[in-house]
């Protein structure tokens, strides 16, 4: 019998295994469209409607435009308070995030700004450092843009300063479902084409399905591709939905080309279906399979692939480690596709990682499976 026919044997038998058992189909599409609305939409870093109470000691009608101008901002709702112990209760209490406290003498100072600068007070609650910069940073913002307008109507005299004219590349409206959702993709397909190939394969394992496939005349290059193959083509239409999902769903923009995409998808599934066929071999139980599957991906993925922690930001020796996490590549070229195009400066580096990876894990497999059961 030759290879051809002995192939083309393999892949029937896949493709009926997983017509009959629909389990391969709905960890290959309905898992993807699960994971990417949870935490596509779950995970959010943006911060709008911040809630931050408003002590004014000063005269109501001096300041009257500082409440209107942080209630203008989409990012702020002030509340008025009427002292500082009321404030203070309200942030220990987590009703608001911060309390803003305008000094009775804010007029006076305000006036005479070129020698007593107005003073107010802003104390937030930084049990969530993020939060808390981000916070500080939208009540500056709208007092500095009030503070300009009454310069301009009191005819008060500026001290010369820096003109700051800043742009915003790739993300211009700084919308975080654009930085995280290529995330969630590359950690979804992570989760997805390993678990394909871990739990089948494993089950197969568990029925004996398996032994006759290694006393058959096919060797383990043959099983391994026809394997590999079959489930391939289920995790890049996988892949395919959860790049229209990223688009009409959660509207991202895709300023790459699609050559790239396929790529780096191909080289990232054939490392997934790989480990996956590594664990199910090792393993040989579905349950310890997709626990060992859920440890190997999920959480590297999404704590030391840049999906929601800058890399740069990570001590030294973690940021070497995390050149062992092939999801960090797939990350890197998602988020360049989708939000600056095809920079193959970053490109290319990161499809040689993937190649690595996919060449560890196949070779890893095809090392440790063997013909015999012992």
């Amino acid at each position: 019998m030759s290879v051809a026919m002995r192939m083309r044997g393999l892949v029937m038998k896949e493709v009926k295994q997983i017509t009959r058992d629909p389990s391969a189909i709905l960890i290959a599409f309905l898992m993807p469209v699960v994971l990417l609305i949870v935490n596509g939409f779950g995970i959010n870093f943006d911060a709008n409607h911040m809630k931050v109470a408003v002590v004014i000691a000063a005269p109501e009608e001096t300041v009257h435009g500082m409440m209107q101008a942080l209630a203008a901002s989409p990012y702020l709702d002030p509340i008025a308070m009427p002292d500082t112990h009321a404030a203070e209760d309200a942030v220990v209490r987590g009703e608001v995030r911060g309390m803003l406290v305008v000094r009775d003498d804010f007029s006076q100072r305000l006036a005479r700004s070129s020698r007593w600068p107005a003073a107010a007070q802003l104390a937030v609650n930084a049990t969530d450092p993020n939060s808390a910069r981000i916070l500080e940073g939208y009540v500056s913002g709208a007092l500095s843009t009030w503070l300009a307008g009454q310069s301009t109507e009191l005819r008060l005299t500026a001290p010369g300063g820096i003109d700051l004219q800043h742009r915003y590349w790739f993300n211009p409206e700084l919308r975080s479902a654009d930085a995280i959702v290529p995330g969630i993709i590359a950690m979804v397909m992570t989760m997805t084409g390993t678990l394909l190939t871990a739990l089948i394969v494993a089950r197969e394992w568990e029925r004996g399905t398996m032994e006759s496939m290694l006393a058959s005349p096919a060797g383990m290059a043959e099983l391994t591709f026809a394997k590999l193959g079959c489930y391939f083509v289920l995790g890049m239409g996988s892949m395919a939905m959860s790049v229209l999902m990223a688009i009409g769903l959660f509207g991202l923009p895709f300023r790459g080309s699609i050559p790239a995409l396929t790529a780096a998808s191909a080289l990232f599934l054939v490392f997934a279906l790989g480990l996956g066929l590594f664990i199910s071999t090792l393993a040989r139980n579905q349950f310890v399979a997709a626990q060992v599957a859920f440890l190997a991906t999920m959480l590297p993925a999404m704590m030391l692939s840049g999906m929601l922690f800058d890399i740069a930001s990570m001590p030294h020796w973690l940021q070497v480690i995390t050149y062992a996490v092939p999801a960090r590549y797939l990350v890197s070229i998602l988020q360049t596709l989708f939000l600056a195009g095809d920079v193959w400066s970053v490109v290319l580096p990161n499809l040689l990682g993937l190649a690595a990876a996919a060449t560890i894990a196949v070779g890893g497999t095809l090392l440790i499976t063997r013909r015999r059961l012992d």
